[in-house]
């Protein structure tokens, strides 16, 4: 029905799309859960704006044409792509570490938990470490170079407000499952506390999914 409106092509298309993208397993979702499951809804939400507003830059520049350059240039591409993959694996051996702290005092309930100094999730500025990763995030900068703009109909005499159409649907499906995320993590946070084989455990995971984000970047085709 609103297929054609306000020069975007197929809206339906484009929302099933978008849900799809945003739901597979990604560094930024994975960063939000893992923040709100060790630091509450506050941090959790403090991690999700910053996706918003890196979704957002990354949104203004591929209206922009930075999508074209990046195609035209794909060198480029591959310098962002190793730079957010160097980043997802700093962060990974990071929540490795805590996690080795946490399990060494797993039997001793005196000790105090680890100060959580080499854990990213746990260190101050969530938003600015969730920043730098979605700015990073090859996913997203692919969703926006070629699907995002792929709905955008060239004739219309004003594309620009196309494009924050587009963008305001996928923030609001972002928000949703970030959301989600938020309050899993601080039911997870529930399952953590005073539970340090578990912390450790579930901390070793997210760090080893991390390291995994990291090679699969490097490695994959471009």
């Amino acid at each position: 029905m609103m297929s054609g409106v306000l020069g975007i092509t197929d809206i339906w298309t484009y929302v099933l799309g978008t849900v799809a993208i945003i739901m597979l397993p990604g560094p930024n979702s994975l960063f939000v859960l893992s923040t709100a499951a060790r630091r509450g809804v506050g941090a959790g939400y403090r991690a999700a704006s910053a996706v918003f507003v890196g979704d957002g830059v990354l949104m203004i520049l591929s209206a922009a044409g930075v999508a074209s350059l990046l195609q035209a240039y794909p060198p480029l591409f591959l310098v962002i792509k190793y730079a957010g993959a160097a980043y997802l694996g700093y962060l990974g051996l990071g929540m490795l570490r805590g996690a080795w702290q946490r399990w060494r005092t797993r039997h001793d309930p005196a000790t105090p938990p680890p100060s959580n100094a080499d854990d990213p999730a746990h260190t101050p500025g969530p938003f600015r470490r969730a920043l730098v990763i979605s700015l990073l995030n090859p996913k997203a900068i692919l969703f926006f170079v070629s699907f995002f703009i792929q709905f955008v109909d060239p004739s219309y005499a004003h594309p620009a407000l196309s494009f924050l159409l587009l963008g305001l649907v996928a923030q609001m499906i972002s928000a949703l499952y970030l959301t989600a995320l938020i309050f899993a993590g601080t039911f997870l946070a529930a399952q953590f506390h005073q539970r340090r084989r578990l912390a450790a455990g579930a901390t070793t995971t997210v760090g080893a999914l991390f390291l995994g984000f990291s090679l699969k970047l490097a490695t994959a085709a471009s």
